[in-house]
């Protein structure tokens, strides 16, 4: 439930367990641009062994832990450092004002959303202008809250904070993984840049058969790129290890390296988190965490089909949706399944 543009993001939000839930897709998705080629021994092996699942050796496995290993590992060895002593005796001079500001714009948030459109009893349902009776303990105080729960599920307030959270996780990475996927193959197709692999399933089809890849199209870049899904799985549980815990310990987890966040888990903001300032403006910002959700929910749909389209048409998105413009009749849903 954020800015489509995601900056006010935590950590977690980045490199979220949502994740492992489709991890192939996000994989695919999210490494742009990628080319494939076929791995020289698995070309000229058997068939078993060019669909293992991890075809690398010590050496390259022992790299990518490594590398996997590499930013949790300095976070915390800058943070037990001298230097990290200094970044947080550098903080506690400068906290007591930042606390106050941060009080201060949480007060304006709070009146903002008070007197914005979006939020309140007055705000838009989901039914519009017919008559329903919405749940009590929905009160449009969270963004884009709709008084939509037709099972119940957020009857206890703590659930709802939790559904509240996941939604956000899931709305952030369906918004950038759907990046991932239409932006490759719309450069193929317009003839900007041609991939050899530009649809997005097909690249993490391509790490299943155990072919290699080459991250960013840069030719013998492979970070992971020359395993098996095996050891990618591996280092992307390493990679989730930081942000989890920091997700865990909550927003000041950071301030060991000298960095205060002024917001909350799902809002940090601070100039990590919101280099563009976007949150200056209290009433504008409540508006764009609505506009946020509304574009992450999309997009999960949107993945929904993404999916559908993958398995029924074997294309991408962006081939479909020309196919269909192009002969709208013939050329749609009703088509592929009769």
């Amino acid at each position: 439930m954020m800015m489509a543009l995601v900056l006010h993001t935590t950590s977690s939000s980045l490199i979220s367990s949502s994740f492992f839930h489709s991890s192939s897709s996000f994989y695919s998705g999210l490494r742009i641009p990628i080319t494939r080629r076929r791995n020289k021994s698995s070309s000229s092996s058997s068939s078993s062994s060019s669909n293992s699942i991890c075809i690398a050796s010590w050496q390259e496995l022992a790299g990518v832990l490594i590398f996997s290993a590499i930013p949790f590992t300095a976070v915390k060895a800058i943070a037990n450092s001298s230097l990290g002593e200094t970044l947080q005796q550098n903080l506690l001079k400068t906290k007591a004002a930042a606390v106050q500001n941060s009080q201060n714009f949480k007060a304006s948030a709070h009146k903002a959303r008070k007197q914005s459109f979006w939020y309140g009893e007055n705000r838009p349902r989901w039914l519009g202008p017919i008559p329903y009776d919405y749940p009590a303990y929905l009160s449009g105080e969270l963004p884009a809250d709709y008084g939509f729960d037709i099972f119940g599920l957020s009857k206890d307030p703590m659930a709802f904070q939790k559904y509240f959270n996941f939604e956000i996780l899931h709305a952030r990475w369906a918004m950038l993984a759907a990046l991932g996927a239409l932006v490759p193959e719309l450069l193929d197709l317009s003839g900007v840049i041609h991939f050899n692999e530009p649809i997005w399933w097909r690249v993490g089809y391509a790490k299943l058969k155990g072919d290699t890849l080459d991250y960013l199209g840069i030719p013998g870049l492979h970070i992971a790129g020359s395993q098996g899904v095996l050891v990618i799985a591996i280092c992307q549980a390493l990679l989730m290890v930081g942000p989890e815990y920091a997700r865990y310990c909550g927003i000041e987890a950071l301030e060991p390296l000298g960095i205060y966040l002024p917001g909350d888990i799902n809002y940090p903001g601070g100039i990590l988190f919101d280099p563009l300032g976007l949150s200056k403006d209290p009433v504008a910002f409540e508006e764009l965490k609505v506009k946020e959700m509304k574009n992450g929910r999309l997009a999960m749909v949107a993945w929904l089909g993404f999916y559908l389209q993958a398995a029924l048409t074997g294309k991408g998105p962006v081939q479909n949706l020309l196919e269909h413009i192009s002969d709208p009749f013939h050329k749609n849903i009703l088509s592929q399944i009769t």
